[in-house]
């Protein structure tokens, strides 16, 4: 006997999308009939078109794939399907395209909602110094993450967790989650819940700024900064009026006037409000990537001297 399979379209575009994505594929229980994923990218110096995670994912396994541009007036073949389902998709769904599905649209979104509303919850909860987050599976409605809550498993963010570590591990849950979740939505064991609206925060589209150090922060508001914001948009300041990047960093309990520069044993510090931050790679604006002891060796001018802020 033929198990009747739930026909989805799935929306997502990041990595974390395509573990979700892979999780739905395995699971006889589904059937995906469409994958709608963000046009392909350019991507470095000589601009090269970068297919997205999700869309290798979808060619490999042969299925449907659309990539407009936007939604807006966009028109869904929705080829018999009882779901949708999204996750860091990337792109506005109007409310008329989040109705169309028997059983609506759900998505994952990595935080414990209503708290971290908005384009950056993993990225706002490292920066914000938190030890605790979440996965939320929710229906979608035309509000800006603000469905009513289908399930939610709590996840720990390790001292040295960075975004790309913390979006890895909470890709896994969220699958595990979703698979769970779902089936038991679909047959009325799972009623949704309403957020509790005086409880929400919100966090915003990250942009280029956001990567400024103030040397007048304590070393761990920084290395927070550092963990949420690798690789984008990445942390950086200024000496001698180009940008320096700081690609890689950690903690120190030397104590070094905020914002200065001090080079001990090819080791080189930089002065927080507290204590101080280890250099361990850098790029200065114009040059390539390099370790600290390289850098040191090519501008043993910087020691002593005051970075921005």
């Amino acid at each position: 006997m033929s198990i009747s399979k739930t026909k989805i379209i799935f929306f997502g575009t990041h990595k974390f999308a395509s573990v979700i994505l892979q999780s739905l594929i395995n699971d006889e229980r589904f059937e995906i009939k469409k994958v709608i994923t963000q046009p392909d990218k350019p991507v470095g110096r000589k601009q090269i078109l970068q297919k997205s995670p999700v869309k290798l994912l979808a060619e490999e396994n042969a299925l449907d794939i659309d990539q407009p541009e936007s939604l807006r007036n966009y028109e869904l073949r929705t080829m018999n399907s009882e779901l949708f389902i999204v996750a860091q998709y990337g792109l506005l769904i109007p409310e008329s395209i989040l109705n169309i599905p028997k059983f609506g649209t759900i998505n994952t979104h990595t935080s414990l909602l209503p708290k971290y509303r908005g384009a950056s919850p993993i990225q706002s909860a490292i920066f914000n110094g938190e030890t605790k987050t979440g996965v939320t599976i929710m229906l979608m409605d035309k509000g800006m993450d603000s469905g009513p809550i289908l399930t939610q498993k709590e996840v720990d963010i390790l001292p040295d967790d960075t975004y790309l570590m913390l979006d890895t591990k909470m890709a896994q849950i969220a699958s595990e989650l979703l698979i769970e979740t779902v089936p038991k939505y679909l047959d009325g064991e799972i009623q949704p819940q309403a957020q509790n609206e005086s409880q929400i925060t919100l966090c915003k589209k990250l942009d280029r700024d956001d990567g400024e150090v103030d040397w007048q922060k304590t070393t761990q508001e920084i290395y927070n900064q550092y963990r949420a914001f690798t690789p984008w948009p990445g942390v950086w300041t200024t000496w001698n009026n180009k940008r320096l990047k700081l690609l890689e960093i950690r903690p120190s309990n030397k104590k070094i006037k905020a914002g200065q520069v001090q080079i001990e044993n090819d080791t080189m510090y930089i002065g927080t409000k507290n204590t101080s931050i280890e250099i361990k790679k850098l790029q200065l604006e114009g040059k390539p990537a390099m370790n600290a002891q390289v850098f040191i060796n090519g501008y043993k001018n910087i020691n002593g001297q005051n970075i921005a802020n």
